[in-house]
């Protein structure tokens, strides 16, 4: 099984991230059979300092596992549906998960090992100036 991956956010942003295969199995398992993952990172607009990737009916197959709404910066969380469409946060700075509808809580399946002095730097580009393409993909280690 994988266990690291490279994100890759627009031209100018690399992260090296870890699956957190021990707490979130599952999710973790689902994630990587889609891979390489191509999607649309966008600021969030409940959660406070989190990129946002907005997957609309996705079905990933899975439950809550490993959940928490008080990700830490560069512990990403997949959010399997359910009160709000299925979504990914990516917290840069302070975060607190949510949707229009409340309080969620999403599956921290990964965590940024690489890059994370270049999070606060993604933020300020994503809430300024927008819309990011951003990869997910293999490491070949």
């Amino acid at each position: 099984m994988t266990t690291r991956l490279t994100i890759r956010v627009g031209t100018d942003f690399h992260f090296i991230a870890r699956f957190e295969n021990a707490d979130a199995p599952k999710t973790c398992d689902a994630f990587a059979a889609r891979l390489p993952f191509h999607s649309q990172l966008v600021q969030a607009r409940w959660s406070g300092e989190a990129g946002w990737l907005p997957l609309g009916a996705t079905d990933f197959g899975v439950g809550l596992e490993n959940a928490t709404s008080y990700p830490a910066v560069g512990h990403l969380l997949l959010y399997p549906g359910g009160v709000s469409e299925t979504e990914i946060l990516l917290p840069y700075g302070a975060t607190c998960f949510a949707s229009k509808a409340g309080q969620l809580a999403g599956n921290h399946f990964l965590t940024i090992t690489e890059g994370l002095d270049r999070l606060a730097e993604l933020g300020g580009r994503l809430l300024w100036h927008g819309a990011l393409p951003i990869a997910f993909d293999r490491l070949n280690d």
